[in-house]
């Protein structure tokens, strides 16, 4: 019963830090119109 109550309490914790951050918003910025540059390892 313990281990239900648990799960249950996590549940709703995750469920109110989401809805907070989506009361909140996205934050504002920008992103780089750069691709990222990453690197292919030589085959052998």
């Amino acid at each position: 019963m313990r281990a239900l109550i648990a799960a249950a309490t996590g549940l709703a914790v995750a469920f109110a830090l989401v809805l907070t951050l989506t009361a909140v918003g996205a934050p504002t910025g920008k992103t780089s119109p750069e691709p990222m540059l990453t690197t292919v390892p030589a085959h052998p």
